[in-house]
């Protein structure tokens, strides 16, 4: 498997995963296994960050960081962990969409 496609399975199934995460309606165990999920595509996307810049990378990650916090505050405080889940999920869906690789210009 390239690197290319790799990368888009990895961003596809964060991207997806994280939509999942922000809508919240499957429930607490899909929820976790979409975090963790969100958690593998950022450490498998991890050695091709220096693609584009790398600016992509750290958008998903810190996506990454804040929905398992946001998950994490949620039990105590639910509109809190909510909103700040719903930013890292939003901003997981963005890196996503920025490092997604462009096909090769002929």
């Amino acid at each position: 498997m390239t690197s290319d496609v790799a990368l888009r399975i990895a961003l596809v199934v964060a991207a997806i995963a994280a939509f999942v995460v922000v809508l919240g309606i499957l429930g607490t165990v899909v929820g976790v296994t979409c975090l963790v999920l969100i958690v593998l595509a950022t450490a498998v996307t991890l050695p091709l960050r220096p693609r584009d810049g790398g600016g992509w990378w750290w958008i998903l990650a810190g996506g990454a960081a804040a929905s398992i916090a946001g998950a994490i505050i949620a039990q105590p405080s639910a509109t809190l962990g909510g909103v700040i889940a719903l930013l890292g999920g939003i901003a997981v869906i963005i890196g996503a969409a920025i490092g997604f690789p462009r096909e090769a210009e002929e």
